[in-house]
């Protein structure tokens, strides 16, 4: 006759606590590596919308937080409030953009339209792939923050003026004209988009005062000459608060008013 022996309960749990233990350990030791967690850096390669394929521009990036995410369409940055529903999933409110004219607006409209609503997430070693009700994707890899530029030494290109919460980017008659460097001594030069200009800066932490301005005269008219105005009198104003992000440097005056400048790439 078979016998059987009495374990005390106790004993018993123990015993399977510890062959579950054993179990898991096999299990993450033969198993795949962990799937990213969408909160981090993203380099978005591609978009598929409409049964086509959108190559992205080199700058295009998203970056989740818990509860915002920020990037930039390839040219225009922007913000987003996000609410994810477990690991598959995300709600995402569309928040402030910039409103420059960029070289691949059909890019930057059809990612901004993406990026709204609720999206499903699909995850794979080092990818991220957002899907919308439709079938629409942005797939991107991971990629880590891109480096501030420094606020000093770094030419800076004005590419929009800021009034509150709305950004405009400057008239394709001065795009690319209104530019300057902060050098190590805190001298700042550039042009103000029409005529040239030098001034002494101090910086107190996020706080840049721009000292007075000495510039030519040239008598500037029409779009090239409202930016003008629209600088010195921002330069004039005070302290302004400065944030670097990446390539792009905001300052902002205490009113609201302000600029945003895209730091130049080697080739400039």
């Amino acid at each position: 006759m078979r016998t059987f022996r009495h374990v005390h309960t106790s004993a018993g749990l123990a015993l399977v606590l510890a062959l579950a233990v054993a179990g898991c350990g096999r299990e993450e030791a033969g198993g795949s590596a962990p799937l990213p967690d969408p909160v981090g850096s993203w380099a978005v390669e591609s978009l598929t919308t409409g049964g086509r394929t959108l190559h992205a521009p080199d700058s295009a990036r998203l970056e989740f937080g818990q509860n915002q995410a920020k990037g930039n369409y390839g040219c225009n940055g922007f913000t987003a409030v996000v609410a994810f529903a477990g690991p598959s999933s995300v709600n995402v409110t569309p928040g402030l953009s910039t409103t420059m004219a960029c070289a691949d607006m059909e890019f930057e409209t059809a990612f901004a339209k993406l990026f709204q609503g609720k999206l499903t997430i699909d995850r794979g070693p080092d990818r991220l792939t957002l899907k919308t009700a439709d079938g629409s994707t942005i797939a991107m890899t991971s990629a880590p923050p891109a480096a501030d530029a420094p606020l000093t030494t770094t030419p800076w290109t004005v590419e929009s003026l800021v009034s509150g919460a709305t950004s405009a980017s400057l008239p394709a008659e001065a795009a690319g004209k209104a530019r300057f460097t902060i050098a190590p001594d805190l001298a700042v030069s550039g042009n103000l988009g029409c005529n040239r200009f030098s001034a002494k800066v101090t910086v107190e932490g996020s706080t840049v005062t721009f000292g007075p301005i000495t510039s030519t005269r040239m008598a500037c008219e029409g779009p090239v000459g409202d930016v003008e105005r629209a600088l010195t009198e921002l330069f004039g104003s005070g302290p302004l608060t400065a944030k670097t992000e990446g390539r792009t440097l905001t300052l902002t005056a205490a009113d609201g008013k302000g600029l945003s400048a895209k730091a130049a790439s080697a080739a400039e």
